[in-house]
């Protein structure tokens, strides 16, 4: 990771818990011409109008996703960064969506939606 991202998130759709394979999804969103993968990601996939999302084409394991709604920017799941410890979420997006059984005990704002206004206009964590 050479640059910072623009923005840290937990999403609680059940899209992204899918994908994951967990009851959150934790991201770094970055300027879609920061991110660099090596290898390239190859070819996405959608299941989700508007959302395009690549896994790793040995293992599976999700790398990133982009959203129609959100332009210019790239999601990375943090459990793919080395950097994740450093990488304090910001906001929580679909809140709505939080399985009932899953307590985070934080400050952060909450979405009740995909909080596009605040991902396109939080800070980063630099």
């Amino acid at each position: 990771m050479s640059s910072a991202p623009q923005v840290v998130a937990y999403c609680h759709c059940t899209d992204c818990r899918r994908w994951t394979g967990g009851p959150v999804g934790a991201f770094a969103g970055f300027a879609a011409g920061d991110l660099v993968a090596t290898p390239e990601l190859g070819p996405s996939f959608s299941c989700v109008t508007g959302v395009y999302r690549w896994s790793c084409q040995t293992c599976s394991s999700p790398l990133a996703a982009t959203f129609d709604y959100l332009t210019g920017q790239i999601y990375v799941p943090l459990g793919v960064l080395d950097q994740a410890a450093d990488l304090k979420p910001q906001i929580h997006c679909h809140e709505d969506a939080r399985l009932p059984w899953l307590k985070i005990t934080d400050e952060l704002p909450c979405a009740s939606g995909s909080g596009r206004e605040a991902l396109r206009s939080t800070p980063s964590n630099e």
